[in-house]
């Protein structure tokens, strides 16, 4: 099984496949070369792209793992710790002042509620602040007022922001009530161009594979706009508006999927057996539109975070492979 990596200097990107003891160089940008073929070195590797691309030894070489990782754990709860310890490293890492923001993409619905208690809990506790974090939600119903209870500011404000130091103009939601909806979009996209992108993506999926409402169907390359929702989706989402289906919202604002493709990683969480099929597609199938979560496949800093349940319709060699990856993955948390 082949490896990828980006390996990023000033001026060029390189294309870094491992291939058991060698790997092949071709450049993505910028520069065009002819694949080259050398044996796998570290630090020969380092000198020879010092030497082709003319970067200096005081430029840093960034390697960027390009394969879709898959993280397996065994419940919920571990799946909420890890991701929430993974995002106050990324934060920490990037130490954030008020010239230079940590950009976050989050989530709504209940598989990141733990981890959203996690990281309140790590700012409480003085490990964390989240003074220069811009975020940006997926997605909003449109119609709902802020202060609905179904609303995704309701959920936001009260499950997470009103519990830390993030300042209200930093919190960027879509408006679902605003008159001129496709403005709202355009504005959205902009706000995160302006806010120089997103560092790190987070999103849950639903048991068809859709993220955010980018339901099957919707376009792999789409930007923010008004979705009218699935008959599907509104029979599913009746549970949280007293099962009447006249008062479920037929239309939501959302991201694209090309929108959360930008971002620089992406962390997809999926929990329980309801979404296994979703996961098998994501996974071991080919990129379709109608498993839009199959789309990060083709982002070179995908990891998907799972527990057991959410294994079940992967093929066996298919977990064990992950899983005897599991001590590379877990050290992305360590400091």
């Amino acid at each position: 099984m082949r490896d990828r990596f980006f390996v990023k200097l000033p001026n060029v990107t390189i294309t870094c496949i491992c291939n058991a003891k060698h790997i092949i160089l071709s450049s993505v940008n910028k520069q065009s070369w002819s694949p080259v073929v050398f044996e796998f070195s570290g630090n020969r590797l380092q000198t020879f792209l010092r030497r082709s691309v003319g970067a200096n030894s005081t430029h840093s070489i960034k390697w960027c793992h390009g394969n879709m990782r898959l993280l397996i754990l065994e419940n919920p709860d571990e799946v909420a710790e890890w991701v929430a310890k993974y995002v106050r490293k990324r934060i920490l890492d990037f130490a954030p002042t008020k010239d230079r923001y940590f950009v976050l993409g989050l989530p709504t619905g209940s598989t990141p509620l733990s981890m959203y208690k996690r990281l309140v809990e790590y700012h409480k506790a003085g490990e964390l602040s989240f003074r220069y974090v811009k975020t940006f939600n997926m997605d909003e119903y449109v119609g709902l007022p802020h202060d609905h209870p179904e609303s995704y500011h309701y959920y936001m404000y009260h499950n997470f922001f009103k519990h830390i130091d993030i300042l209200p103009e930093n919190a960027h939601l879509l408006d679902g009530t605003v008159e001129n909806l496709d403005a709202e979009c355009e504005q959205f996209e902009k706000k995160i161009k302006e806010a120089g992108g997103v560092h790190l993506f987070i999103g849950g999926i639903g048991p068809d594979g859709h993220i955010a409402f980018n339901e099957p169907g919707s376009s792999l390359v789409s930007r923010t706009r008004l979705k009218t929702l699935a008959n599907e989706t509104i029979v599913a989402n009746a549970r949280f508006f007293d099962d009447d289906l006249s008062k479920v919202p037929k239309c939501a604002l959302t991201v694209g999927v090309g929108t959360v493709m930008d971002a620089e990683e992406v962390m997809i969480l999926v929990t329980g057996p309801s979404k296994a099929l979703a996961l098998s597609k994501a996974i071991e199938k080919g990129v379709s539109h109608m498993w839009t979560v199959s789309a990060f496949q083709n982002h070179p800093r995908a990891i998907f975070v799972v527990d057991e349940d959410a294994t079940l319709e992967l093929r066996v060699k298919t977990v064990r492979y992950f899983k005897g990856l599991h001590s590379v993955h877990r050290k992305l948390n360590e400091t």
